[in-house]
């Protein structure tokens, strides 16, 4: 079942499903592109690890504190057991894995273009820190930065956080472009709610002319393939703010689906 929304569908920036979605989008952000840029470029998927303070039953790393003092009570049985002596740990924050795209020149393995689809973590605290930082490294160098950020909360954080973009005034999603000739200019995609998702531009070397990556078509596969009508109830509101505006036409939209 496709996505009732024309455009990115808001339900699915709740933070419980983004993972999966992000994860999805990656895959086929790079199924998309790899025909247009065989046979002189790679698109490769990239992971960077992070650690980050979550509630959950499990952790995968551990570190050591101290062990116990006395034996653990045991269930009283025939002949009574005594528990071996364990050592009592406390989780180190859960590893955060944040897929990526970067594009290579097949020759040289040169970075010619990395595309970075945001995350919750990347507009918030030390993750927004460290993403910032990563955008700032990424600058001084001769690569292409394509950011795309499908989250309408969170503080923004993309190259075009600082420019004041009127059109449209309604905007929720951003996509941004920079070229590593000139740095001095920004070419921006800025997507309300109810549009349709833009066929990008994907800049390559300058001699090369640029891939299109249609994030519409990337966006409907990714949902169709993921299932995610079957985790959300449409006749709720989304676990994200929106602006009154927003929330006027959604109901309105969703009405008209029958969805509600």
């Amino acid at each position: 079942m496709p996505s009732p929304f024309p455009g990115m569908d808001p339900y699915l920036e709740d933070r419980a499903i983004w993972p999966d979605v992000h994860a999805t989008l990656i895959t086929y952000i790079r199924e998309v592109l790899q025909p247009q840029l065989r046979p002189k470029y790679i698109a490769r998927i990239g992971e960077r690890m992070r650690l980050a303070t979550v509630s959950r039953s499990y952790v995968p790393d551990v570190l050591l504190v101290h062990t116990m003092r006395e034996p653990a009570p045991t269930l009283a049985m025939a002949e009574p057991l005594v528990a071996d002596e364990p050592q009592l740990v406390e989780p180190l924050d859960e590893a955060v894995r944040e897929p990526y795209i970067e594009i290579i020149a097949r020759d040289s393995g040169d970075l010619v273009t990395l595309i970075e689809l945001l995350s919750p973590a990347n507009k918030v605290g030390d993750g927004r820190d460290q993403y910032l930082q990563k955008q700032t490294d990424l600058l001084a160098t001769e690569a292409n930065l394509v950011e795309i950020d499908l989250l309408g909360y969170g503080k923004p954080t993309v190259l075009a956080r600082n420019v004041a973009i009127t059109d449209p005034a309604d905007w929720r999603y951003l996509v941004d472009i920079s070229r590593a000739k000139p740095r001095t200019e920004l070419e921006i995609y800025a997507i309300p709610l109810p549009k349709p998702l833009p066929k990008c531009r994907i800049p390559l070397l300058r001699e090369d002319p640029d891939a299109v990556l249609d994030l519409q078509a990337v966006f409907t596969r990714s949902y169709d393939i993921g299932g995610y009508d079957l985790l959300i109830d449409y006749s709720q509101p989304p676990p994200v703010p929106l602006s009154d505006a927003e929330a006027a036409w959604l109901d309105a939209y969703l009405k008209e689906k029958e969805l509600r």
